[in-house]
């Protein structure tokens, strides 16, 4: 199926460790306030709402936290406006590089995004450059000891999932995006310990990157990019060399 990109496995990991910050709480409150915003407080009867809070509860973010957004976004005094636009481009080696943004303030954003690229070597492109090679699928994380492996990737399977791969301790399921929720309920049910369920986008197919120089390059351009307050997410179809990883 789709390539399973690097990207994906070294956000996944520092996302442990990034949850630990106030920032990434900042940029799930911000998805709250926009979910509240477009379909209501009620996250039963609104499906973008309800995941995001699943994404929170992922992250730790405290409940208090949540509620007291929530509130806010259904105030009437809230004004905060936020607008959705992706940018796309490039990156050393080819690589195709996608990043979602949430702002107040497109042309601030655009220009810090732009910056980012020229700084490490890429290069911004067009609407539409890029995104054609990547497909939105849901993606659903489950802890899974590798002596599991085999029997939760049935289990996934059965369940109604696309794919499945291992690497850590962690299984990915992969469903179409109108399955998740009901391939994510069956695996809780038979007892399986989901760690997050979200939508992403996954790359068709993977750019190897062989040269150390690059690797470097092509990490410090996402870090810098998830750095940014208005970044909500980063997508890259880059792949690394195996003997490279030590070095990095």
């Amino acid at each position: 199926m789709s390539g399973h990109s690097k990207w994906s496995t070294i956000k996944h990991k520092k996302g442990k460790l990034d949850a630990k910050r106030a920032k990434i709480f900042t940029k799930i409150g911000r998805e709250i306030m926009v979910a509240v915003k477009i379909g209501g407080p009620d996250s039963e009867g609104n499906p973008r709402l309800k995941l995001v809070m699943q994404k929170a509860k992922g992250a730790n973010m405290p409940n208090d936290n949540v509620k007291r957004i929530i509130q806010k976004a259904s105030g009437e005094g809230n004004t905060a406006n936020y607008e959705e636009l992706s940018y796309e481009g490039y990156g050393v080696g080819g690589a195709a590089v996608i990043v979602d943004i949430l702002t107040d303030n497109r042309n601030r954003t655009a220009g810090e995004v732009r910056h980012a690229f020229d700084k490490y070597g890429g290069k911004m492109g067009e609407n539409g450059c890029v995104s054609y090679m990547f497909e939105k699928k849901g993606v659903i994380q489950v802890a899974c000891a590798e002596e599991n492996e085999d029997d939760y990737t049935l289990m996934a399977i059965e369940a109604g999932a696309d794919d499945v791969d291992f690497e850590d301790g962690v299984l990915r399921v992969y469903t179409a995006m109108a399955d998740m929720e009901s391939v994510r309920a069956s695996l809780e049910e038979q007892g399986l310990s989901i760690e997050s369920s979200e939508f992403e986008k996954i790359p068709e197919n993977t750019v190897l990157i062989e040269d150390l120089a690059q690797a470097k390059q092509l990490l410090a351009l996402m870090d810098v990019l998830e750095d940014n307050d208005d970044v909500q997410e980063t997508w890259s179809n880059f792949d690394i060399a195996e003997e490279l990883e030590a070095s990095l």
